[in-house]
């Protein structure tokens, strides 16, 4: 079977993670493959908190001109590297973060700019919710890192997109408003065929 460079993108609050793990968990029931997890917070979470609150006093800092033009790139580079080692030992990568950017510009599509070899197969899924659901889920899971983006959430809005259908159509769209079991079991299918 082809190695597997899955790739779970999405805005703030559309339950990337939590998607991800619902499709890994049924995957692993259903085939014995390796399968690596790499979550852009969990990997750089604590790090980032830590460089922003010595650049700007404010450890939970996501979203200001500071972070996106200083730190971002660094940690999405370390993201992408972490799965291309993963890859070359023939394991099925999951990478998880929101990769909108990477998204608008097709790069998570371009095997040149992730330096992958042809023989992974590329899939990317896109996670979505309403605005307003996204920012009650925000919300209501009161992670400190979300501070900056509630306060300024005008800001952050206008870099919310959705991804028309027929500028990508090789993405994955999983609406994860109310998704059924059989939802996440198709999703698992398709990432895997």
């Amino acid at each position: 079977m082809t190695t597997k460079l899955i790739f779970f993108c999405g805005h703030a609050g559309s339950g990337k993670t939590t998607t991800a793990k619902r499709v890994l968990k049924l995957l692993r029931a259903r085939q014995s493959d390796s399968f690596a997890f790499l979550d852009k917070d969990t990997l750089y979470g604590e790090y980032s908190c830590a460089v922003m609150g010595l650049l700007t006093g404010d450890p939970n800092d996501r979203d200001s001109p500071t972070y996106l033009n200083h730190l971002r790139q660094p940690e999405y580079d370390g993201l992408l590297h972490t799965a291309r080692e993963q890859l070359e030992f023939g394991t099925h990568t999951f990478v998880i973060g929101p990769l909108s950017r990477e998204l608008k510009s097709r790069d998570l599509f371009d095997r040149t700019y992730l330096k992958i070899d042809s023989d992974v197969d590329i899939r990317v899924v896109w996670v979505h919710i309403s605005e307003e659901l996204a920012h009650q889920r925000i919300a209501q899971r009161a992670d400190h890192r979300d501070a900056y983006k509630l306060k300024h959430w005008e800001d952050y809005r206008t870099r919310r997109f959705f991804p028309d259908p027929v500028e990508y159509p090789e993405l994955i769209y999983f609406d994860n408003t109310a998704p059924s079991n059989e939802d996440f079991t198709q999703l698992a299918t398709t990432l895997m065929a």
